[in-house]
């Protein structure tokens, strides 16, 4: 069964015509790679799927219920989503950060419990930010407040996580740490659906590919059926150079 289905979508992004309709469904323990150039819609289509934007047109169901029926609380209960950039709306430390993952499972005004503690330390902790705990958020680095919020995510624990370029910021260490760590919520029972700019990361993690293009135009597939120079070149309009390492294709941009 799906958990999250996209049933003839189209995401309104201003002054484009409607292009492709997308219809596919996210199923638990798979891994989608988003990919398309700056302007294509993929932020968009991340924050559609989360129910903060609505569609031009189309249906999103999340675990077989009209994503639009639902209430802000019950979505958060099953879907997280990582921005890509973000705002500190009040001063808080990493450890306050965190523990905000576990209110879409409290009442009006309960506090957090041993076990909501826990559940966040160990989510710092497997970010390697635990030791960051006391330290207010807007005094980190961009890759620090990245492994937070990714943390924050994992504190929520929903069974879709949507990500928008969980890879930002991060140094090449902690690139893998985090697709790892996604990979292990897939190979969970999890689903991931996440943004991407680096073709080379889509093919070592994903298992699926959408390819948004800025006309509106998309195809979806498995990655090895995607993920071919042709259709990589028109998408980004750059000639690549590709080779095979251990079984995995690998792209490197061409010069002119």
């Amino acid at each position: 069964m799906s958990c999250l289905e996209l049933k003839d979508l189209i995401i309104d992004v201003p002054a484009r015509a409607d292009g492709r309709a997308i219809s596919l469904s996210v199923e638990p323990g798979q891994v989608w790679g988003v990919l398309g150039p700056n302007g294509a819609g993929k932020t968009t289509l991340l924050h559609t799927l989360a129910g903060l934007r609505p569609p031009r047109s189309g249906q999103i169901l999340l675990n077989d219920e009209p994503l639009a029926s639902l209430k802000r609380r019950a979505i958060a209960q099953h879907l997280g989503l990582v921005f890509q950039e973000r705002q500190d709306g009040f001063p808080a430390t990493v450890r306050e950060t965190a523990l905000i993952g576990r209110h879409p499972f409290l009442s009006a005004w309960q506090m957090e419990g041993a076990e909501d503690i826990n559940q966040a330390e160990a989510a710092l902790a497997a970010l390697d930010v635990a030791h960051l705990g006391d330290r207010l958020v807007s005094t980190l680095s961009g890759g620090e407040r990245q492994r937070v919020a990714i943390a924050t995510l994992l504190t929520q624990a929903p069974e879709i996580w949507l990500a928008d370029e969980p890879t930002n910021h991060l140094d090449l260490h902690h690139q893998v740490a985090v697709l790892e760590l996604l990979s292990r919520q897939a190979a969970a029972g999890k689903a991931v659906f996440m943004c991407l700019h680096d073709l080379n990361l889509a093919a070592r993690w994903c298992d699926r590919i959408l390819l948004l293009y800025p006309d509106g135009e998309a195809c979806w597939g498995d990655t090895r059926s995607m993920l071919i120079p042709s259709a990589l070149e028109k998408l980004y309009n750059q000639r690549l150079i590709t080779t095979m390492i251990d079984g995995t294709p690998i792209f490197i941009p061409a010069r002119d």
